[in-house]
């Protein structure tokens, strides 16, 4: 019922003494058949009861207030309470950079639609399933920029995201500048954990910081860094621009593991190696199971006792069964 909608019962066991009200009626039926007889008159008009006496119509409202105070009894035994219950959260959130390779090479169509667009469709997922943590973003090739910094609406970095293309900066892969710059967005960061995913298909081959040398700046500053090398094994089909337009080459995969897991074990990450979409969907389902926000619950409940009123109600109708019977409908009640 509604009017029991947040209300719980310390002792619910009471209900079943509800199974005493159909006996407790039956009985009464049982008693008033004993108590009339058989008589045989001619006529009936001399014991009609009149229409204006309306006490002996009211002999049976004697068990209806008993049942109806056995009822209220037993609800006020189940000992009825009002249930408030609220909780304190605290949620110490982790601030992650995703390093993201926009080189050329991440056009390859080994995985679909190509490495690029499927890397930032996955880690947009990756995002969206992480509302506590702050997240930006960098972005390199031969350089590299912060297409968006720390922030915790996940909307704007979405969308950034979203925007970005190859050919923003002049084509190369900077792996080096891409973590150094993403650990210079994080490091002053006061969060419980600092973590960059470097995401890369290649080799570096430009920018004036060794991957090696931003490694050692990341540990300095507690960044974690969890490395992923994306491309097939073997050779991928690259579009390459021809005088007859795009065509596709089969390109031979070049990722240097060898960098992209020091890198993670200097600091403290780990390296992946993606080969498909789904490798790389797994991959960072893999971290954010590696790296969940610590949440603090305190549960505070609060009950008020509600079995006073039932008991009041109860006693009340024994009460004015009795007084009835005893002085109003004295004769008429059973």
């Amino acid at each position: 019922m509604a009017w029991f909608k947040g209300v719980e019962f310390a002792h619910p066991g009471f209900f079943w003494l509800f199974l005493l009200v159909p006996l407790m009626a039956g009985w009464y039926i049982w008693k008033q058949q004993q108590l009339q007889g058989t008589l045989n008159m001619p006529a009936l008009k001399g014991f009609q009861i009149p229409r204006n006496q309306l006490i002996p119509r009211m002999r049976h409202l004697g068990i209806v207030l008993r049942l109806l105070s056995v009822i209220a009894l037993i609800v006020a035994l189940a000992r009825p309470q009002s249930s408030l219950s609220w909780q304190n959260s605290t949620t110490e959130g982790i601030d992650i950079v995703i390093a993201s390779d926009i080189s050329g090479s991440m056009l390859a169509e080994d995985f679909k639609p190509n490495r690029l667009e499927a890397g930032k469709n996955i880690a947009i997922d990756f995002i969206k399933n992480r509302p506590d943590d702050r997240i930006g973003l960098v972005i390199f090739s031969g350089e590299s920029f912060t297409q968006c910094p720390l922030t915790i609406d996940h909307d704007v970095l979405v969308n950034l995201f979203q925007d970005v293309h190859n050919g923003m900066i002049e084509d190369g892969t900077a792996i080096g500048m891409g973590l150094a710059t993403a650990v210079n967005r994080i490091k002053d960061s006061q969060a419980k954990s600092k973590v960059v995913i470097l995401l890369t298909d290649g080799s570096n081959n430009a920018g004036s910081i060794p991957p090696l040398t931003a490694a050692e700046i990341a540990k300095q500053f507690n960044v974690r860094v969890y490395t992923i090398g994306v491309g097939t094994k073997g050779y991928a089909p690259y579009p390459v621009q021809t005088s007859f337009g795009v065509q596709y080459q089969n390109m031979p995969v070049d990722i240097d593991e060898g960098t992209l897991s020091q890198i993670a074990r200097t600091t403290g990450g780990r390296y992946f190696r993606a080969t498909n979409n789904k490798a790389l969907a797994g991959i960072y389902e893999q971290i954010d199971r590696l790296e969940k926000a610590k949440i603090d619950v305190t549960q505070y409940h609060k009950k008020t006792e509600l079995f006073l009123p039932f008991a009041i109600i109860a006693l009340l109708l024994l009460v004015f069964e009795f007084l009835l019977r005893n002085t109003l409908l004295k004769g008429a009640l059973t």
